[in-house]
Formats: structure tokens, sequence, C-alpha cells
């Protein structure tokens, strides 16, 4: 009895002793955890303010304000899409600064890009997806390379992408893009325009896009695709075939379904 009391007094002492430790190492972990946020945050502003000087010394005839050299919060952006690496963030950010206002990004409208929209080839959804991101959706079978100046194409799509931006929850930082590839066929093709909207995404707006729907993608569309992925490159893999089914019951709900897929 006394020799079964002993052991078992012994063992508690253990498991006290193992519970202190494991609340000890808990609580440090936490106090580390909490450390390094705060350590990578001061970080991260450092590494903003010195490309904010750098292009201030550097690049004088970039424009300011919003999107320009000193927009905080883009610099920020480019950072991070460059892992934090100051002198490939500066490389690209200038690239995408000088672009925006060579672009005349800030002076798009609904007016400017009204030839190209009135063909319902793409628009920005009315409501966000399940996940919170504004959705951009494109009809490829409307899309008839050389109907238009190619610049409109491309100023529609810079205007689409900025609408959906502005249209950016608290914390969501990404867009979800949906192609209705149902009735696309070899006319409807354009590997110019693609380059273009991989440049688009890759160089001016950064990881920016979280995920891309090819819906009810036709067979003839497979070799085309297959033609295309190496000149969009990684952002292949954010690639998703799906059906209309998937996108009504796993994107959205009821009330938000786009009107082009209720069935």
């Amino acid at each position: 009895m006394s020799i079964r009391l002993s052991s078992t007094l012994f063992a508690a002492s253990i498991s006290f002793k193992n519970s202190k430790s494991f609340h000890s190492d808990r609580s440090l972990s936490c106090r580390f955890s909490v450390r390094s946020c705060v350590s990578d945050s001061r970080n991260a502003n450092k590494l903003v303010l010195e490309v904010k000087e750098r292009l201030a010394k550097d690049c004088t005839s970039l424009p300011i304000g919003k999107n320009g050299r000193d927009d905080e919060e883009m610099i920020l952006w480019f950072l991070k899409d460059r892992r934090f690496s100051v002198d490939e963030a500066i490389g690209k950010l200038t690239k995408a600064i000088k672009w925006r206002h060579e672009f005349k990004v800030n002076e798009l409208s609904e007016d400017s890009v009204k030839a190209a929209a009135e063909t319902g080839k793409a628009y920005v959804h009315g409501f966000l997806d399940v996940k919170g991101r504004p959705v951009v959706i494109v009809a490829p079978a409307k899309h008839i390379p050389g109907l238009l100046d190619p610049i409109e194409d491309e100023k529609l799509c810079v205007f689409l992408l900025e609408k959906a931006l502005s249209k950016l929850p608290a914390g969501q930082h990404k867009i979800l893009g949906i192609f209705d590839l149902r009735g696309f066929g070899s006319q409807n093709a354009d590997l110019k325009f693609l380059t273009f909207l991989f440049d688009v995404f890759y160089y001016y707006y950064p990881s920016r896009l979280d995920e891309v729907l090819f819906v009810d993608a036709p067979f003839i569309f497979q070799p085309i695709w297959q033609f295309t992925k190496p000149v969009v490159k990684s952002y292949a893999s954010l690639v998703k075939f799906c059906s209309v089914e998937t996108v009504r019951k796993e994107y959205f709900t009821e009330e938000t379904i786009p009107s082009n897929f209720r069935s």
C-alpha cells in the first residue's frame, strides 16, 4: 500500500512538472511568436522606407501619390511579391509605375471602355464569391480578334482589374477570374491578348490573381491551353477546369450566382 501510494505521488509529481514544462514551453512559444510577428512587421516597414527613399533619390521622374513611388501600400505589396528583395521589388515597381503612367490607368472610365464592354466579353460580377473575393467574368466566345482595335480590349482588361480591386473587402487581397468557355471556338483564340494579360498580372498586378476557373472547356480548347501554358508559366497552377454546376455550388450562394451560370 505504501509503495503504491509513493508510486502514485511520484507519478503525480512528474505529471505536474511535465504540465508546468508544457505550459511554460507553450507560453514561451506564444511570446516568441508575438515577438516574431512584431519583428517581421518592423523589418517590413524598414524595407518599405528603404525602397521609398531609393525611389525618391533615383527615380524622381516617377509620379507620386496613390500607385506612385511613395505609395507605401503598393511598395509593401511588391516587396511581398519579391519575397522582400529590395532590388527586385524596386525593379518591378519602377516598371509598373512607369507602365501605369504611360497606359493612363487613372484616366480609364466606363465611357473610355464602352465599345469593348458592350460586347459582353468581360465584366465584374456584382457580388463577391463565397471566399469574399471580387470576381471578374470573361466570355471568350464573345471575343473576336480584330473586331476592335487591340488597345480597346487591353483598356477594358485593365479597367475591370482596377474595378475588381476597388471592391476588395478588408483582409482580402486577391480576386477570382472565371472564364466561361461555352461556345469557344478557334476563331476566338488570341495569343497576342493572352500575352498582354500575362504581362499585366505578372509585372503590374503581381499576386493579385488567386484562382482561375475554366468553365465547361470544349475539346478544341485543350490543345490551345497546352500551347499557352508555357507562356503563362507559374500562373498555370492557379487554373482549375470545372463545370457550371461546380461554379454554382462551390463558389456562390443561390442569391449571388452570376446570371449566365443560373440553371
